[in-house]
C-alpha cells in the first residue's frame, strides 16, 4: 500500500494532476471532489475545506468549460436589473445594490454564480439570450417596472424564472417581495397620526411595486377623508429634488408631509426642503421606503418602511432551484416594518 502511494506521488509529480487522481489521493469519488471544489453545500464544509486545500497543494483547478459541456449546465444565474427605458435609475442605486448583493450571497451559498445584466443589454428575448445562448441556467429579475412583457415572454418560454417585485400582482411566474400596499398605508397612517393633513406622494404610480405603495397611501387618506396630492416622478433622488423645488416655487409650502416611494426619493426631497430652510419634521414630515443604510445616518434620520431583502433573496434562490428540479412554485409576500426616526417625529 505504501509503495503504491509513493508511485502515485511520483506519477503526479511528473504530470498535470487530473480530477480522478485527486479523488484517488483523497480516497473519495470524483463527483465528491467536483462538488467540493464547486463549494456545493451538499458536501460537508469540513470535507470541502480539506479537498480544496488538497487541490490547492497540487495546483489543481476544475475545467469548468468542459464540465459545463458534459452536464449542459452553466451553474450561472442571470440577474437582470429591470429598468424602464426612460428612467435615470441605475445599478448604482443603493437599494438595487443591496438586493443584488443579497441575491449574490444566496446564490454562492448554493454553489451558483451570478451574471449581472440589465434589461437594456438583454434586449427583448431573454430566454434566447441567456438560456439558449448558454449564458445561464435561470433568470432572476429585480423589479417589475412599468412593462412586464419581457418577463411574461421569458416565463412563457418555460425557463426557470423568479421576480423581485410585488407578489400580489397576478402573474404566470413567481414573484417574491414586500407587502407594498401595507407599507404605503402604514407610512401614510403614521404621518396622519402625527398631525399631517396635506400629504404628498412622491413616486410613479404606473410602476409595478410603486403603484401598490400609492394604493396604500390612497387608502389611508380615504379612511381619514383627506385629499390626495400625487406628484409623479422618476425613482431617483435628483427627480425628487427637482420636483420639490418646483412645488415650493409654484405653490409654496401647501403640504405638511411627504410619503416617498423610496428612501433615495425621500433623501432628494429632504435636500430640497433643507436648502429652502423648511424644518423637518416641524414644517414637513417625511417617510421613505426601503431602509437603506443612508436612512439611518442622514440628518435628520429618515423614517422608512424596512424591506427584508436578506429573507427575500434566500426565498428567490430557493424558488429558482425548485424550478431547476421541475417543481412548481408560488409567489410569496415578505413582511415589512415601519421604522420611525427623526424625520417624522414632531
Amino acid at each position: 500500500m505504501l509503495a503504491n502511494s509513493k508511485r502515485l506521488k511520483v506519477f503526479m509529480n511528473n504530470k498535470k494532476i487530473k480530477l480522478a487522481d485527486l479523488a484517488k489521493l483523497a480516497g473519495v469519488s470524483t463527483s465528491t471532489v467536483s462538488r467540493a471544489l464547486n463549494d456545493n453545500p451538499l458536501i460537508k464544509k469540513e470535507t470541502r475545506d480539506k479537498l480544496q486545500q488538497l487541490a490547492k497543494k497540487h495546483n489543481f483547478s476544475l475545467n469548468t468549460a468542459a464540465s459545463r459541456l458534459r452536464t449542459q449546465k452553466t451553474n450561472v444565474v442571470a440577474v437582470i436589473i429591470n429598468l424602464d427605458e426612460q428612467t435615470e435609475q441605475s445599478i448604482s442605486d443603493p437599494f438595487l445594490l443591496k438586493v443584488v448583493s443579497e441575491i449574490n450571497l444566496a446564490l454562492n451559498q448554493q454553489g451558483l454564480e451570478l451574471l449581472l445584466s440589465n434589461s437594456i443589454m438583454a434586449q427583448h428575448d431573454w430566454a434566447n439570450y441567456f438560456i439558449n445562448g448558454r449564458r445561464a441556467d435561470g433568470i432572476i429579475v429585480v423589479g417589475q417596472g412599468k412593462d412586464q412583457r419581457n418577463i411574461e415572454a421569458a416565463a412563457k418560454a418555460g425557463i426557470p424564472l423568479v421576480v423581485w417585485g410585488d407578489p400580489k400582482t397576478p402573474s404566470s411566474y413567481p414573484i417574491v417581495g414586500s407587502d407594498n400596499y401595507l407599507g404605503g398605508m402604514q407610512a401614510t397612517a403614521h404621518l396622519i397620526e402625527h398631525g399631517a393633513k396635506n400629504i404628498v406622494f412622491l413616486g410613479d404610480p404606473e410602476h409595478g411595486e410603486i403603484s401598490e405603495r400609492h394604493r396604500g397611501y390612497a387608502a389611508a387618506l380615504s379612511t381619514h377623508k383627506l385629499e390626495q396630492h400625487v406628484v409623479s416622478i422618476d425613482i431617483t433622488s435628483g427627480s425628487a429634488y427637482q420636483a420639490v423645488n418646483h412645488l415650493l416655487r409654484e405653490k409654496g409650502l401647501y403640504f405638511d408631509a411627504i410619503v416617498a416611494c423610496s428612501d433615495m426619493v425621500a433623501l432628494g426631497a429632504m435636500k430640497a426642503l433643507k436648502e429652502r430652510y423648511v424644518s423637518i419634521p416641524n414644517d414637513v414630515a417625511l417617510v421613505g421606503f426601503d431602509d437603506i443604510a443612508m436612512a439611518d445616518i442622514s440628518h435628520p434620520s429618515l423614517s422608512t418602511i424596512k424591506q427584508n431583502t436578506q429573507l427575500a433573496a434566500s426565498l428567490i434562490v430557493k424558488k429558482l432551484m425548485q424550478q431547476f428540479l421541475g417543481e412548481k412554485v408560488e409567489s410569496q409576500v415578505i413582511d415589512i416594518e415601519l421604522i420611525t426616526r427623526q424625520s417624522s417625529k414632531r
